[in-house]
């Protein structure tokens, strides 16, 4: 759309020169929303809605990934699951135990502990230090999974050899999960038999 040719009005037409560049600006702006073959015209950027609409694309990178905790914290937990299912399914581990926390504390969804643990091995598998950390504590606990003391306390000890602080923490409190574990989820972990 071309603009409309600007009239240049003499002293005593200033408020009209003014009004005359209101109206260009008004019928001149361009849309930023189009789209063509080609795709969208200056898309939304560094916005929620982008990120959505990457996830919808299948569509992910870290950024992408790394919203969903924004997404989490604000509390819209579906379009977390969503845009973290996507990420996980695309190998981001971070995205897998972020699967998990959100399962293992009904977010978005049922309360899950196998759902939880599924997605922790998973990222244990992929060698994230977190999700060998978090599957460690699943098998110490039976939480979701079969206990395994033993092979927990494995994964622990990998992670911590990994770097991951709280796995060593872990360690120094001799494997008591009371270290690492809010005393309000306890009810969460009890021996159900």
């Amino acid at each position: 759309m071309r603009p409309p040719v600007l009239l240049i009005f003499t002293a005593k037409g200033c408020a009209m020169k003014h009004l005359a560049i209101i109206l260009t600006c008004l019928f001149s702006a361009p849309t930023f929303a189009e789209s063509d073959e080609l795709g969208d015209l200056n898309p939304d950027e560094l916005s929620l809605n982008r990120v959505m609409e990457n996830i919808k694309r299948g569509q992910t990178d870290m950024t992408t990934c790394a919203s969903g905790y924004f997404i989490t914290k604000k509390g819209d937990h579906d379009k977390a699951r969503a845009l973290f299912r996507t990420c996980a399914e695309a190998g981001y581990t971070g995205a897998m135990t972020w699967m998990s926390q959100l399962d293992n504390n009904g977010l978005g969804g049922e309360y899950n502990p196998d759902a939880a643990a599924r997605w922790d091995k998973r990222a244990a598998d992929a060698g994230d230090p977190v999700g060998k950390f978090n599957y460690g504590i699943n098998l110490m606990r039976g939480h979701g999974v079969k206990r395994d003391e033993a092979a927990g306390r494995a994964l622990v000890d990998e992670a911590a050899r990994e770097g991951l602080q709280i796995a060593k923490r872990l360690q120094g409190a001799d494997y008591d999960l009371d270290e690492v574990t809010p005393d309000a989820d306890n009810w969460k972990y009890a021996p159900l038999f």
